[in-house]
């Protein structure tokens, strides 16, 4: 709501974000939920607010892990049929999401091209433009022509200047989640028992071993997605136009994370990371990423480097996602089994490490040589 007066300030009536003090029960089913949504979009916008509510049509877009996506169209009083997307925000999001972060981003990569325009926000929400496209799925990243086109885009999204601090945030994030996540208690039995068998210890050891070693890449800070997973990867297959959507995990970050991140999604929510890139499917995509005019052209030496950076943040990336997933374990009522999904993170940046660190070490002493 802050972020939506400031917007109010603006003189040029094109930058106005419509708010409104409403909350949607994400517990209700679509039939039950539809009555508050068309209320809430008469409310935000007042061109529609004498319009019959059959003039309303309501479906579910996708439901993810953290929220709920509605595509509300409405048949306008001259007969033109528009469509918004209502994003609901999962109950207790605001533990892992920083939304004041989230909002004034979107209004400068909204302006950059990037993922739908924001309409109006509500207390548990946002309404943007209607995005004509079919969200993608693992398999569709690693298709080389789409693997490009991403890495295309990954290369202008990195470019987006933010107004306000460029301090990398990953790590604030991690030792946040970190002492959120090794204090909880749950009421289910079995859910407690699983939690006590983790070694918070040895999980913060591996925390600090990583970020030491990753702080010797000097991998470049850039506005980084860091969720950049096939449902936040929209195509419009008619014009072959791809769209990076969603930026509520977008912070200063390193470039090397954000790609080691979209990396670990393609092994997509049942992680499998035997699918995780091949090193020519890796470099395919650094080509395209570093110079997407003149893939052909990137030297061997900026190859290793990217290389290094994102098989050393992918370990970084499973961390992040494992702490995480225990806080929603606690907080979340989505049905999903964050705590076993934390055990898969958290074993697979165990099975990864040592290849990992002793690629990244080797290639440090080999540049200290130079």
């Amino acid at each position: 709501m802050a972020v939506a007066e400031v917007a109010r300030g603006d003189n040029s009536s094109s930058h106005i974000l419509r708010s409104s003090s409403l909350t949607l029960d994400t517990s209700l089913s679509l039939p039950d939920l539809t009555p508050p949504l068309i209320e809430l979009c008469k409310d935000l916008f007042k061109k529609w607010s004498e319009l019959d509510d059959s003039s309303f049509s309501v479906e579910t877009v996708s439901g993810g892990i953290t929220n709920l996506l509605l595509k509300v169209s409405v048949k306008e009083e001259d007969g033109n049929e528009v469509s918004v997307t209502v994003r609901l925000y999962g109950p207790n999001t605001d533990y892992v999401i920083n939304r004041e972060r989230e909002l004034q981003a979107i209004k400068y990569l909204s302006a950059a091209g990037f993922g739908a325009k924001l309409l109006g926000v509500f207390q548990n929400g946002m309404v943007q433009s209607f995005i004509n496209a079919r969200t993608l799925i693992p398999q569709d990243m690693r298709e080389p022509k789409l693997a490009a086109e991403i890495a295309k885009q990954l290369h202008k999204f990195h470019q987006v200047d933010i107004p306000g601090s460029k301090e990398p945030q990953l790590w604030n994030d991690i030792f946040r989640f970190y002492e959120n996540a090794s204090i909880l208690h749950f009421d289910d039995v079995e859910k407690q028992k699983k939690y006590e068998t983790i070694l918070f210890k040895e999980v913060y050891n591996e925390v600090v071993e990583i970020k030491e070693l990753t702080d010797l890449l000097n991998a470049p800070v850039v506005f980084a997605h860091n969720d950049l997973l096939s449902g936040n990867l929209m195509l419009n297959d008619d014009e072959e136009k791809l769209y990076i959507i969603d930026f509520e995990y977008g912070s200063y970050s390193y470039r090397g994370y954000d790609i080691g991140n979209h990396f670990n999604e393609y092994g997509g929510y049942d992680c499998d990371y035997s699918l995780y890139p091949s090193k020519d499917e890796q470099y395919h995509f650094f080509r395209h990423y570093l110079q997407p005019d003149k893939p052909h052209e990137v030297s061997d030496k900026d190859l290793e480097a990217i290389f290094i950076e994102a098989n050393t943040y992918m370990l970084v990336s499973h961390l992040f996602w494992a702490l995480w997933a225990l806080i929603q374990a606690r907080m979340s009522p989505i049905d999903f089994d964050y705590l076993g999904y934390f055990f898969l993170r958290y074993n697979e940046f165990k099975r990864q490490k040592e290849k990992a660190c002793s690629l990244a070490r080797s290639y440090l002493s080999g540049r200290e040589s130079w």
